[in-house]
């Protein structure tokens, strides 16, 4: 039997050598390191997986923040007729300076600017003293010749008359005939020259030439008047126009110039009349471009009966040309400008695609766009200079334009 101090060492894992001393066993020996070992394993594991776990948030946390955060657009169907707006100049349908046509002094006029007159109305009167002096000596000299050729007729009868029984020599027959054709030449011509001086005399009264307004007044009583038809300086007595009926001359940009038509209509804005459009048609075009302004000439007709409008405005023409239905409208702010031509940044599966496009006519803040693009494709706005193709891009704002929303409004 074991005594009681032996039983205490076995149960504490100690034996009791023989010579009374006390030893540890062999397992507590390889326990501790086996213990520490473990300890330091799974710390290191822990710092690994750590690390792991850290190093793949990052990793997610940078291809997140790599993303660039864009807006889009869809491109908007052009409508079939755009609306462009051009400046045009108002003139009357007729306009005619007035000049004289005959030399003398301003005796009277009649009407002032801003009159309306009719066709055949007395503007004024002209004294015309030395067309009248050359009037009177036209007709003398008309006279003398007419008692020379009734003189020459009588001799002319006279001589052919003897000639018949051989009472004068043929010769004197003959000098007779020539003088009496002479002299009824002398009287067509004196006969001419009463009548032109008569024309001028007649000059000396200026009529309207038609229904209008007398727009100038550049003359007064007592100015000398200088007739139209010789060297001197000369200036229009009056200003005529008719404003019954208005031209509008606009000149329309090349690429507009096959959607103009006869026939089409045109709205006309003016700025001192608000909010109000007078209507017109446009009735003829040039039919060439010209080759300075690059432009086609048209003209646009406007009724103004009660002369609302007035001639020499300017005005602001609308004309709906028609367009091609498979153009877009794109925000100018959508396009980018590379060396390689006109692009466009278009999102497809989360990742940019530049897109090479054809551009149209500019509207100011949109512009068309003729080739390129489809109605569902999404295109950047304000993309970056560094835009490439194959970025991965994250949409934060999708809208149309024209649609009046607003990332601001709340």
């Amino acid at each position: 039997m074991l005594n009681p101090n032996e039983a205490e060492h076995r149960a504490s894992g100690q034996t009791q050598p023989s010579d009374g001393a006390v030893t540890s066993s062999p397992r507590k020996r390889w326990e501790a390191p086996v213990i520490a070992l473990v300890v330091v394993v799974g710390l290191l594991v822990s710092g690994i997986w750590s690390r792991v776990r850290a190093r793949a948030a990052l990793r997610t946390e940078t291809v997140q923040v790599a993303r660039t955060a864009v807006s889009v657009v869809n491109p908007k169907q052009a409508q079939p007729a755009a609306e462009i707006v051009l400046p045009g100049n108002i003139q009357p349908f007729i306009t005619s300076p007035i000049y004289a046509r005959t030399d003398g002094y301003l005796k009277k006029w009649y009407f002032d600017i801003g009159a309306r007159v009719k066709q055949g109305q007395l503007l004024a009167v002209i004294e015309t003293p030395e067309v009248d002096q050359q009037l009177e000596q036209a007709r003398s000299n008309l006279s003398t010749a007419k008692a020379n050729l009734a003189l020459a007729e009588i001799t002319k009868n006279r001589y052919q008359g003897l000639i018949k029984t051989n009472a004068v020599a043929q010769q004197d027959v003959d000098n007779a005939v020539g003088t009496y054709n002479a002299n009824a030449a002398i009287v067509e011509a004196n006969q001419a020259s009463v009548k032109r001086l008569q024309v001028l005399q007649s000059f000396e009264e200026i009529y309207a030439p038609f229904d209008g307004v007398i727009t100038a007044r550049n003359t007064d009583i007592g100015d000398l008047i200088n007739s139209g038809s010789n060297g001197n300086l000369k200036t229009d007595l009056f200003h005529i126009v008719q404003p019954g009926t208005l031209r509008v001359y606009v000149n329309v940009p090349e690429e507009y110039s096959q959607g103009v038509r006869v026939g089409m209509t045109a709205d006309l804005v003016l700025a001192e009349f608000p909010g109000r459009k007078f209507q017109g048609r446009l009735v003829r075009t040039a039919d060439a471009i010209n080759v300075t302004t690059r432009t086609l000439l048209i003209e646009v007709d406007v009724n103004n009966p009660a002369g609302t409008l007035l001639t020499g405005s300017y005005a602001e023409v609308h004309l709906a040309v028609p367009t091609q239905n498979s153009t877009y409208l794109l925000p100018v702010n959508a396009l980018i400008f590379r060396a390689q031509g006109l692009k466009v940044g278009v999102v497809k599966d989360g990742k940019t695609v530049l897109t090479a496009v054809i551009p149209g006519h500019d509207f100011g803040n949109e512009i068309e766009i003729t080739s390129g693009l489809s109605a569902n494709d999404e295109v950047i706005l304000n993309p970056p200079d560094s835009l490439v193709s194959g970025q991965e891009v994250e949409i934060v704002q999708a809208s149309l334009p024209g649609d009046g929303t607003s990332g601001d409004d709340e």
